[in-house]
């Protein structure tokens, strides 16, 4: 193991995986997995929906405008109830303001009544029924996205136990994004779900990667683990860095959408690390020294 530590490009945190038992490194993945789906179930009861959802899903109007009024008498100048107030920071004095309201023309009125001839850069309505069908159709996507996922899964290893570490690192991936959007105020959206079906890719990846190294290459177990996060790791922590680097950014220059993106493939990329190197190497390692060790 000491071998295998050197050759890492960058120092790793040294974890001696002999030292716990597989209690003690599966108890964390599983107590966050534990409080996600509580905030979820929480959350569910609270509004009828595991997540908040966009006016995409929900029906509404998004509005564009540019004035130097201050946020106060711009709420006030509408009848309609203000969803969400983001400014544009790369754009003075430009505001996105969404409405759940469905009265498109009523708003766009309100605003040119109230800040002027050309202060409405942009107006978009959505009806609800069409916001439904795209909440079915999104989510629907995420389910055959994930069904897909865990049936070539089971078809690559044929083994029980590491196929079901693989899919349940990969729910775990998923899931914990969810609760954190429901503890941060980020709404799904068309955007967002992407962002949790590249994350179910991430996963797999890292997932895959770890399985192929222990079961299919030479090598004892902790060897050939430490093999893997030497790729592993540092993949995903490049990852993590790009986000962040493009969540920053995105939010200095006021670029919709894109920050709440980054924010959940942080929060999953990170969740992944958890998982796959507590979750899925304790789920390994008992499938290796237990289940046909015997």
């Amino acid at each position: 193991m000491a071998e295998a530590r050197a050759q890492l490009p960058f120092n790793l945190p040294e974890v001696d995986y002999e030292r716990y038992s597989n209690r003690q490194l599966v108890a964390i993945p599983v107590t966050v997995l534990g409080l996600a789906l509580l905030v979820i179930a929480v959350f569910f009861a609270l509004n009828g929906t595991p997540v908040g959802l966009g006016i995409e899903f929900t029906g509404g109007t998004e509005l564009q405008v540019t004035t130097d009024q201050s946020e106060a008498q711009i709420r006030q100048a509408f009848d309609a109830e203000i969803a969400s107030f983001q400014p544009i920071a790369a754009q003075e004095n430009a505001y996105i303001i969404t409405f759940q309201s469905e009265d498109t023309n009523a708003i766009e009125q309100q605003a040119i009544a109230a800040f002027g001839e050309g202060s409405v850069d942009s107006v978009v309505g959505r009806e609800g029924s069409f916001g439904r069908q795209a909440q079915t159709q999104a989510l629907g996507g995420i389910a055959v996205a994930f069904v897909g996922m865990s049936i070539l899964v089971f078809a690559l290893f044929r083994t029980f136990v590491p196929s079901i570490a693989v899919v349940l690192s990969a729910f775990s991936d998923i899931v914990i994004p969810l609760a954190l959007m429901n503890l941060f105020g980020i709404e799904l959206s068309l955007g967002t779900v992407a962002a949790l079906l590249m994350l179910i890719g991430y996963s797999v990846d890292s997932d895959l990667l770890l399985n192929n190294h222990v079961l299919r290459r030479r090598g004892g177990f902790y060897e050939s683990t430490y093999r893997a996060m030497r790729t592993g790791v540092t993949m995903t922590l490049t990852s993590i860095s790009a986000m962040t680097v493009m969540t920053i950014v995105a939010f200095l220059f006021g670029i919709p959408l894109l920050p709440s993106i980054g924010l959940i493939l942080v929060f999953g990329l990170t969740a992944d690390l958890m998982n796959t190197y507590m979750l899925n190497v304790t789920l390994l390692r008992y499938y290796k020294f237990e289940a046909i060790g015997r």
